[in-house]
């Protein structure tokens, strides 16, 4: 059997907004996952941290949305 490729909703998430031409930036500092730039725009905002906007928590099992809809309407905004 071939190996199985596993992604997490991050990477679906940058490469998705990637296909219909929206550049997302993320960074990292454990347990968050900040967004950082859409098409090149900082995010100056704060969400869920105090040095970020955070888009996804790591837990265990991989990661998961700090606030699908929050998040959203931050790439629409920055847009």
């Amino acid at each position: 059997m071939g190996e199985r490729k596993m992604t997490n909703i991050a990477d679906k998430f940058v490469t998705r907004l990637q296909k219909i031409g929206i550049d997302v930036q993320l960074s990292g500092n454990y347990p968050w996952v900040y967004l950082d730039a859409v098409n090149g725009k900082h995010v100056w905002d704060t969400f869920r941290a105090n040095h970020g906007f955070t888009a996804f928590f790591i837990v265990k099992d991989g990661v998961k949305w700090s606030d699908r809809r929050i998040v959203f309407a931050k790439v629409r905004e920055m847009l």
